[in-house]
């Protein structure tokens, strides 16, 4: 799954990457511990234009009756995404791409502790969510949300979690997008090489900033984390 991000990239950056208009209501940049509901930067098409647009990290179905309504929907298993009253008309017609630097993920000791690992693309550069989204409406209140689509981890990942985001290649971008034509859906499968490291456990606390959160965890020299 995917619980928590980093994304460090600049807007004009981004908006050049993936040849996007930048909205005017785009969150600030430069945050190592994107959570859910925080509003994050994804690329939509727009009229088609590929626009790059703030929306609210949790999915919020039509029938929600506010933004609490039940606990934020931040992914969207692969597998079943198609069937979910949720999500069926989103994964068909309403595709985003979520850019990140990488994200957290956490395995426990054998005293239970939750030990937090950051990964990231193998070889450096962005990493690229597959993502849905939909408009949400209430009472004059409008709000785009979203989530990220995740799959079956394969491989020295799954050794971290059973889940990983789908993580889309620049040249999946555009037919994720909708651009190609119909195939989207056998991009959902785990397409990008990941590497990871520990981090302090400072990220383990939702309130948490700073680059250091993605620093990898100094070991002493007996091998314990320092």
């Amino acid at each position: 799954m995917c619980g928590r991000f980093a994304i460090t990239l600049p807007t004009d950056a981004m908006g050049r990457l993936f040849d996007a208009e930048p909205a005017n209501d785009l969150p600030p940049v430069l945050n190592y511990n994107v959570c859910p509901t925080n509003a994050i930067h994804a690329v939509m098409q727009d009229g088609g234009r590929r626009r790059l647009q703030g929306m609210r990290w949790g999915f919020l179905p039509h029938w929600a009756k506010s933004q609490t309504d039940g606990p934020p929907l931040i992914n969207a298993r692969a597998e079943t995404v198609a069937e979910k009253p949720a999500f069926g008309e989103a994964i068909r017609q309403r595709r985003c791409l979520i850019p990140a630097d990488g994200f957290y993920e956490w395995t426990k000791d054998t005293d239970g502790n939750r030990l937090p690992w950051f990964i990231r693309p193998q070889g450096g550069g962005p990493m690229v969510f597959a993502g849905l989204w939909q408009d949400w409406e209430r009472e004059g209140t409008r709000i785009r949300s979203c989530a990220i689509v995740t799959c079956a981890a394969e491989g020295a990942p799954a050794e971290l979690h059973n889940r990983i985001p789908v993580i889309l290649r620049p040249e999946d971008w555009a037919l994720w997008l909708g651009e190609e034509g119909k195939g989207a859906a056998r991009l959902m499968r785990p397409t990008q090489q990941v590497a990871w490291h520990r981090v302090g456990t400072e990220v383990n606390s939702n309130r948490a900033a700073g680059e250091g959160l993605v620093a990898p965890l100094r070991q002493s020299a007996n091998g314990s984390s320092g």
